[in-house]
């Protein structure tokens, strides 16, 4: 699965970020609310972004903490090129080609970001993953997930799936790249809402919450 999910992504890498945003109905919001809730008591903080793809995230959270040091990590190497052109020159950035899942970070950080990337991992995984992410942050440190979560029914899950093709078709973006969307789609595993907060909370979280959602586009924030 993780080689179907890498050969996707670095096909997708070229005109990632042209049609990103699109591919997204409610993008704005949605990544609007990931930077909002990344809130920290700190001018210069260490960032992670986790599955940072070209760094739009990364570039909105840097927009809030100019003086942040970012740690961007995407198993997609041609994702990362996207990432390193987009921030050519700019100090207190590294970059990691790595599956986050299984890299031994060397630091703690004060804040975990990361978006669109979660859902891909097995449910056991997400919930490795929500356990190590917990033990990477300082104290008081914040993490906060913009992903999907499953409908709670299979009924709401194809509906959900409808209201996004119809949203996406009611855009400018040509019939192949919708296509090619939904074959990356394929791939998703989402967890419903109810158990990915339930597993923030057995990773030890003090306070987890959802702060946003937009069928299955949805904000967790889950803080140490």
């Amino acid at each position: 699965m993780e080689n179907n999910v890498k050969k996707q992504f670095d096909q997708a890498a070229p005109s990632y970020d042209d049609k990103h945003g699109k591919l997204i109905p409610c993008y704005e919001d949605f990544y609007g609310a990931a930077v909002t809730w990344a809130d920290v008591a700190n001018d210069a903080p260490y960032i992670l972004d986790l599955g940072a793809g070209t760094g739009r995230l990364s570039a909105m959270m840097l927009e809030k903490y100019p003086g942040a040091h970012v740690t961007m990590v995407d198993f997609s190497e041609d994702m990362l090129e996207k990432a390193k052109a987009r921030f050519a020159g700019h100090p207190n950035l590294e970059y990691i080609a790595a599956d986050y899942l299984t890299y031994e970070f060397e630091r703690s950080y004060c804040a975990i970001v990361s978006s669109l990337s979660i859902h891909h991992l097995t449910h056991e995984d997400k919930q490795v993953l929500f356990r190590k992410i917990h033990s990477m942050l300082k104290p008081g440190g914040v993490f906060v997930n913009a992903d999907q979560a499953a409908g709670s029914s299979p009924a709401f899950v194809a509906e959900f799936k409808q209201l996004w093709l119809e949203a996406v078709t009611d855009t400018d973006l040509e019939p192949e790249d919708i296509e090619a969307s939904k074959k990356r789609r394929l791939l998703d595993i989402d967890a419903t809402l109810t158990d990915q907060l339930q597993w923030l909370c057995d990773a030890g979280f003090a306070e987890v919450d959802c702060v946003y959602r937009n069928r299955e586009f949805t904000v967790f924030v889950a803080r140490a």
